[in-house]
């Protein structure tokens, strides 16, 4: 009887292949920091590396990953005022308990996330992460006379439902003037989504900002605060160039141009207090904090 032929064993050596393949990509980045620890750094090196890290490789990673003091998008920690920092899909956000408001809403937006596949809600819901006696509603808003503003809009999430959903969440939402919010600050956001489109992507900072005075007040059940303004800082690392923006708002009627309301972020720094893209370099955050050129924002 004829023997039978052994079949070749070539799928444990495909498999030893494989392993040793995913070894060495799960070895190569500690290394690689390895190897360039004390190695200088040039400017364009650092705005590669910020970009590769900061943006998102798909629009499904979640914001969490940007979170930590280092990161370019979010600012400093703040002092001498309660912060609860809650990650989203999409954005990050500062809360302060006391005033039942942002601090701030930092998030990315780029070309991949301006892709429109779900409709806006229009569902506000109080914030899961909060217990009930400090999760505002939006009952807090009925009667009030102000719109439920979000900070960072509804527009710049509809590429995913879950970001969508917790756009809604009233820790996302400031008390804002009806022609404000359908207005001026309507017309900054779709500017924002304009610059992603062309320079690929920008980071958003926004918040209320609130002056040194009696503060008016709503809410049936929970005391929020009413802003006396909104800020909004925006910054691009497109091209190796690194450039910035600010604007501030009052919360009153206006219909105004984009110039009106155009500040530095070292401007902007001064009057609430908070250091905006600290993981920039010095030089650079010096830089493009204390200038700003429209004409490189064009609407």
């Amino acid at each position: 009887m004829a023997r039978k032929r052994k079949k070749p064993q070539r799928s444990r050596g495909f498999l030893w292949l494989v392993l040793a393949v995913c070894v060495a990509c799960l070895g190569y980045e500690p290394l690689a920091q390895t190897l360039q620890v004390g190695l200088p750094e040039t400017l364009p090196a650092f705005v590669e590396r910020i970009k590769d890290r900061m943006a998102s490789s798909s629009p499904s990673a979640p914001a969490a990953s940007l979170s930590g003091g280092k990161d370019v998008l979010l600012p400093a920690p703040l002092k001498q005022r309660p912060e609860k920092i809650l990650e989203r899909r999409t954005y990050t956000v500062s809360y302060n308990t006391r005033l039942n408001l942002p601090n701030w809403v930092a998030w990315e937006l780029n070309r991949e996330r301006l892709v429109e596949r779900e409709s806006r809600t229009d569902k506000f819901l109080p914030d899961p992460d909060l217990p009930p006696a400090q999760a505002v509603t939006t009952d807090d808003y009925k009667g009030s006379g102000y719109d439920r503003g979000h900070m960072c809009p509804a527009a710049d999430n509809r590429w995913h439902w879950r970001a969508m959903r917790e756009s809604f969440y009233m820790t996302n939402i400031c008390p804002q003037n009806h022609n404000l919010n359908r207005g001026d600050w309507k017309e900054l956001e779709d500017a924002c989504r304009d610059w992603a489109q062309r320079d690929g992507s920008i980071y958003i900072v926004c918040g209320p900002i609130l002056y040194n005075r009696k503060h008016k007040v709503i809410g049936r059940e929970h005391r929020v605060t009413v802003p006396e303004a909104f800020f909004k800082v925006v910054l691009s690392l497109a091209g190796g160039k690194p450039k910035a923006i600010g604007f501030i708002y009052k919360n009153t009627s206006g219909n105004r141009p984009l110039d009106s309301y155009v500040n530095t972020v070292d401007q902007v720094e001064r009057i609430t207090g908070m250091d905006f893209f600290p993981g920039l370099p010095d030089e650079v955050e010096r830089e493009v904090e204390s200038r700003y050129d429209l004409s490189l924002w064009p609407m």
